[in-house]
């Protein structure tokens, strides 16, 4: 989807340089805005920053502060922040680490807090903060409790995030299972096999692509009308 809505804007979109993160970015530029590819190892994020017609990259880690209250000294004024930041830690509830249980939440519900912090207040006017949540919050299984209940907190912290705000717009995205890059790990035959049952849970017939949750993005980022809402991009998943 190109519609130039963002044309001449300033984005960040930590978490810019692979996956969904990436997807976005490419798709921002396209449609005439300025992306700042923000992320935790520097390298990936100018790589791609090269390849875009206005990007640049900047050091950003959720997890540590002053990379973010740096990076926001840094870039000034923007229009947009994205957070597509995220740590799992899929185990059963016997083999649950604090450490790790932290650092999810670090990821996905404090990440976001710090960014606000240091970002709300060089939002110029009609800008967003667009952050992620992901299907899991409302399907339960086994052995993804803590990315379950931190996707689910996700839909208040948007609610709260947009009432102290205000009028900066915060919003959230809740992708379905999207062929993200995210299961090439699984080879080749595995994740054919998982996409093949996430496009047959749907109601739509199919999984999602990394071009159905860049366009949803967009929409949000300029949807000057929408503020304190999760959306979900899942093909009706969660509804089966």
């Amino acid at each position: 989807m190109q519609t130039m809505a963002l044309a001449g804007k300033r984005i960040l979109v930590v978490g810019g340089a692979r996956g969904l993160g990436a997807e976005i970015s490419r798709a921002a530029d396209r449609d005439g805005a300025e992306v700042i590819v923000g992320a935790r190892d520097l390298a990936p994020a100018q790589e791609l920053a090269k390849n875009l017609q206005r990007g640049s990259a900047v050091r950003v880690d959720v997890l540590d502060e002053a990379s973010v209250a740096a990076a926001a000294a840094d870039l000034g004024a923007i229009d947009h922040a994205v957070s597509t930041a995220s740590m799992h830690h899929d185990v059963p509830v016997a083999d649950l680490e604090r450490d790790k249980i932290v650092a999810a939440f670090g990821a996905k519900v404090f990440g976001p807090l710090v960014l606000a912090k240091h970002f709300a207040s060089r939002m110029r006017a009609g800008g967003s903060l667009l952050l992620f949540s992901g299907i899991v919050g409302w399907k339960p299984k086994p052995g993804t409790v803590v990315k379950g209940f931190a996707n689910g907190a996700m839909e208040h912290l948007v609610i709260h995030l947009a009432t102290e705000l205000a009028p900066l717009r915060v919003n959230a995205i809740s992708p379905g299972i999207v062929d993200s890059g995210a299961w090439d790990r699984l080879g080749e035959p595995g994740k054919a096999e998982l996409l093949a049952r996430a496009a047959n849970g749907t109601l739509v017939g199919r999984h999602g692509e990394p071009a159905d949750i860049a366009d949803a993005a967009l929409w949000l980022l300029s949807a000057g009308y929408v503020t304190g809402e999760l959306i979900h991009v899942d093909g009706g998943a969660r509804h089966r």
